[in-house]
């Protein structure tokens, strides 16, 4: 039998084989070395570009009996924040919406608490509302300060001072000091309220973080100015018809302007609170014989109050002196000394109107009152 001889030439069909298994390799040769490009622009890019962290945000808690009269000088005031360094929660009375009807602020749009309570002057229900304005502030781990307002108060200052100061320092800032007036403390609260432990001051605080979660998870002091607070029949020049006082209620403490300071003085924490309010308001009025001017509420400040001159005079307190303990509070920031008050109250609707169209408050980016 004859071998059969090699003709000494390629087979066509191996050759296309041969040629696309080459084609092929290079293929994947090249994707791999594509992906590894890739990735190596998206690592670089990653070491160049950190990921963007959300700043500490400042929650405004505003109680309100509706609507915010005062919307317009706070939308201008927050139009100076472009970093999202702010929340809104807004306590108005149960039901009420902050639709497109009622608040002409896209900053106020929706932005109202759904769990809200009737809020009675001098009951317990004033620090409910408290409450729960913080529990939805603190859903947002962002918020890391709590700054109450009422529905008449007006900023000083504008968004970027403001944030400044206020997250200047880690402490709260409380207003805080003995009460020596008869009949607030309620000798029943004893012992879980000791009476060393009693203090007053204003409602309007700035709370961290923390003492905003102390205040929230509060299951002890919060019941008993709840089962002793009870508010008592006003005086004869506040009712609107005199007649006898109805003396089977009685008004041991005023909530609001002691929940908090003896909360955190009963928690052993007032090192760790500025004791002072951030917030100003009027209720030295002697010589004044209206009935708006006197008594148990402060001074409201109208259309011809509303000058530049008042804001100047507000701004220009840097010391508080607190009577029951001799002790005077030298307002600081950052170390130096600083303006007092950054909120004031209370103040109608007209009058801010005349602030704003006079420039006199300062809040727009524009505006530089003082730097801190």
């Amino acid at each position: 039998m004859k071998r059969r001889q090699n003709s000494g030439k390629y087979d066509p069909r191996w050759r296309r084989k041969k040629l696309f298994v080459v084609i092929l390799l290079g293929f994947c040769v090249g994707a791999l070395m594509f992906m590894e490009m890739q990735y190596s622009g998206i690592r670089s890019l990653s070491l160049i570009a950190p990921p963007i962290i959300q700043k500490p945000k400042i929650a405004f808690l505003f109680i309100a009996r509706n609507r915010l009269p005062l919307e317009d000088v706070w939308d201008a005031f927050f139009q100076g924040d472009k970093e999202n360094k702010f929340s809104i929660y807004v306590h108005s009375r149960p039901g009420f919406l902050f639709n497109k009807a009622r608040t002409r602020s896209m900053y106020f749009l929706n932005r109202q608490v759904n769990e809200s309570v009737q809020v009675d002057w001098g009951e317990a229900s004033m620090i409910q509302a408290e409450r729960i304005l913080i529990q939805n502030a603190l859903m947002d781990p962002s918020n890391e300060r709590f700054v109450f307002l009422s529905d008449s108060c007006i900023p000083l200052y504008n968004f970027s001072y403001t944030y400044n100061y206020i997250m200047a320092t880690s402490k709260s800032f409380v207003d805080s000091f003995a009460d020596t007036k008869q009949g607030r403390y309620n000798p029943k609260m004893h012992p879980l309220i000791p009476v060393e432990y009693w203090r007053k001051g204003s409602q309007w605080v700035v709370l961290n973080q923390k003492h905003a979660e102390i205040v929230m998870k509060d299951d002890t002091v919060f019941p008993l100015f709840q089962m002793h607070c009870k508010t008592k029949t006003l005086p004869e020049f506040w009712r609107e018809h005199s007649g006898p006082v109805d003396n089977s209620k009685e008004h041991n403490c005023i909530p609001d302007e002691h929940y908090v300071p003896t909360l955190l003085a009963r928690e052993l924490l007032e090192g760790q609170i500025v004791r002072r309010t951030l917030t100003h308001t009027s209720w030295n009025v002697p010589s004044s014989k209206s009935r708006e001017r006197r008594g148990w509420h402060p001074v409201t400040y109208k259309l011809v109050d509303a000058t530049p001159a008042l804001i100047q005079s507000i701004k220009a307190i840097d010391n508080i002196n607190f009577e029951t303990e001799n002790r005077k509070e030298w307002c600081t920031s950052k170390g130096r000394p600083a303006p007092c008050f950054l909120f004031a109250r209370k103040f109608t609707r007209p009058a801010v109107q005349r602030l704003l169209n006079s420039s006199a408050l300062g809040v727009l980016p524009e505006e530089t009152g003082q730097a801190l």
